[in-house]
């Protein structure tokens, strides 16, 4: 049986659409479509790390399932819009053959047969919601020579009927990071949504790193294992070893003289990081903080949290309930929340 979330709180109003979250992650999804009016009837998410710390922050009546491959249509309720940050894989073609001797249909059952895409597919043909938005890293669009993005693109205009449109955007606007991503938005019907009319903050008066970072000044309370002592200093654990900051310099000097790009990425309060990724918990390189006298250090998880948007003014702070290992993961695996509630906001009057 799938575990249920904590006991329901009742939304403030009556909700003005649904919406289901598949490959859940840490919600970050969820959090933009509920600031739109939105109320999330289904989540699917199979990484118990992600499931214990959505349990932790979420409210629902509804079960918080695993593996969305071993789910049938029939059993997700109905919804108007269905939400999906799914990953992106390559799409391995059978013959025909033997698709003929299985009895698997062509179309889209056939094209994107054994990738997650698939899934989000098979939902909305059985389901028909009103629209959708899909995430995916910037580079689905050149994969493979831009064919996987047009098999998706055929299966979702051509096989299934939606209307389609598409955007590479930089969050860089509303956190101090250069983080672009693919989003995929889709409506039923035509009710003259224009994707393009989405405007965000300039990237030029973006915030930097001071207003993400840990003060250390006694401004902030103490919020052990992160920050400790009567300033709230950041913990020395976070500080990267003597060998380790030695071995990244090592690396990127010899990456500079062959000509690459690769390195470590050294930033101070006054800078805006690079784009924080799933492997941060490894060595920190992408994004290390300059310290006086010392190597540098790795991004707090807390820290990360504001970075990606989760810790908004005037909302309950996002509560890590894993391990940093598993923290930074989950946030370089998210999607930044205040660029999600702008995308929600767009489509909302044209959902219902």
């Amino acid at each position: 049986m799938p575990d249920i979330c904590f006991p329901l709180q009742l939304p403030a109003a009556i909700p003005r659409f649904s919406f289901i979250d598949l490959f859940a992650g840490i919600g970050g999804m969820r959090r933009g479509f509920e600031s739109a009016g939105g109320q999330c009837i289904f989540t699917s998410e199979w990484d118990v790390h992600c499931q214990k710390a959505y349990r932790a922050n979420y409210p629902c009546n509804h079960p918080l399932t695993g593996d969305i491959t071993q789910i049938a249509a029939h059993d997700i309720p109905p919804h108007d819009v269905l939400l999906a940050g799914f990953p992106c894989q390559p799409f391995s073609l059978a013959g025909v053959s033997k698709r003929n001797s299985l009895g698997i249909p062509h179309g889209f059952l056939c094209d994107t047969q054994g990738t997650l895409f698939f899934e989000v597919a098979r939902i909305l043909a059985h389901h028909r919601p009103a629209a959708f938005l899909l995430e995916n890293v910037r580079n689905l669009k050149s994969h493979d020579g831009g064919k996987t993005f047009a098999t998706m693109l055929h299966c979702l205009r051509h096989e299934l009927g939606y209307s389609v449109q598409s955007r590479i955007l930089n969050a860089h606007g509303y956190v101090p990071q250069n983080r672009e991503r693919l989003f995929i938005v889709g409506f039923r019907e035509h009710r003259g949504f224009d994707f393009d009319a989405l405007t965000l903050p300039d990237n030029s008066y973006g915030p930097t790193l001071s207003n993400i970072l840990h003060p250390g000044d006694g401004t902030e309370t103490p919020e052990p294992p992160y920050t400790d002592g009567p300033l709230a200093s950041v913990a020395e654990k976070y500080t990267l070893s003597d060998k380790l900051w030695q071995c990244l310099q090592r690396h990127a000097e010899h990456h500079r003289q062959k000509g690459n790009g690769f390195g470590f990425g050294l930033v101070g309060p006054d800078d805006v990081a690079r784009t924080l990724s799933a492997r941060y918990h490894k060595d920190g390189s992408e994004i290390l903080i300059r310290q006086a006298n010392r190597p540098p250090r790795r991004l707090t998880p807390r820290e990360c949290v504001r970075l990606m948007g989760y810790d908004l003014p005037g909302a309950l702070p996002f509560r890590i309930v894993v391990s940093d290992t598993q923290a930074y993961k989950q946030f370089g695996n998210s999607v930044v929340v205040p660029l999600i509630k702008a995308i929600a906001s767009q489509m909302a009057p044209f959902i219902a």
